[in-house]
């Protein structure tokens, strides 16, 4: 399959493009500007892709819904979401490859994407929530699949979660954009303590109807739960349930989703 990746200014004019049979390096030699989108075109929709839009930021491998996808180089507010190390410089390596056969089928975290945010319409998985604290970016829904998963803080990177803004209501879905086959729960609150609270209970709602319920407790490290294995394409975690604690802020490191394609 033809893959192609592009650097477009803030007019949409091309800067740098490089194109390749089923595997395709840039290297740009400038500095990004405000405004610049990186796409990656490819000529089929409902593809696999394994990508990197940035040496400092992990290979991941992505859903492509659709036969272009778009990211917008993080500036200002949104660099805070993002190691400083990533996007900077005057040298950067782009790199995108269809996978193997045997990386799709592999048991992984389904709800991965580093390269996710508001816009997102293409790449999945996609995150989005009814609420993010003060719409700043380190608190952010796409935070909570980026696969940073350091929570004895808050703010920015690494420290970066899904802040509710105090909202007993609010709830985060995450949408894969195809049906997979999940098993396994893993939830990384935000341990910030004694500045962040805690939920000692949350729910998860499924696309087919289904909904479980997760006692969780006061900890940093990852808090792992195996499901009744079922076939989704989206899933909303809801009805969270703060614990008596004198602090207002509960919040999400990251949340995990263990499974395989359909």
């Amino acid at each position: 399959m033809l893959l192609t990746l592009k650097i477009l200014d803030a007019s949409g004019n091309p800067v740098a493009q490089s194109a390749g049979e089923d595997e395709v390096v840039l290297v740009h030699e400038a500095e990004y500007r405000d405004g610049d989108q990186i796409v990656i075109e490819a000529g089929e929709a409902g593809s696999f892709l394994s990508l990197s839009f940035d040496e400092a930021l992990p290979e991941s491998l992505l859903y492509l819904a659709q036969g272009q996808a778009s990211f917008s180089v993080p500036f200002g507010d949104r660099r805070s979401a993002f190691s400083p190390k990533a996007f900077s410089g005057k040298l950067h390596r782009l790199k995108v490859r269809i996978p193997r056969a045997e990386e799709v089928s592999a048991r992984r975290n389904l709800a991965l994407n580093p390269f996710d945010g508001h816009g997102n319409s293409a790449l999945y998985p996609h995150s989005l929530a009814t609420v993010e604290t003060r719409q700043e970016a380190a608190f952010a829904a796409r935070n909570a699949i980026d696969g940073e998963t350091a929570s004895r803080g808050h703010g920015s990177w690494p420290y970066t979660s899904w802040g509710i803004n105090g909202d007993p209501d609010a709830a985060l879905t995450v949408e894969f954009g195809r049906p997979v086959r999940v098993d396994e729960v893993v939830f990384y609150l935000r341990a910030d303590f004694p500045h962040d609270a805690w939920w000692q209970q949350v729910s998860l709602t499924f696309s087919d109807g289904g909904t479980s319920d997760f006692r969780l407790e006061k900890a940093s490290a990852g808090q792992r739960f195996a499901l009744e294995p079922r076939v989704i394409e989206w899933v909303r975690l809801e009805r969270l349930i703060k614990a008596d604690d004198p602090s207002p802020f509960p919040a999400l490191t990251q949340i995990q989703l263990w499974g395989h394609e359909v």
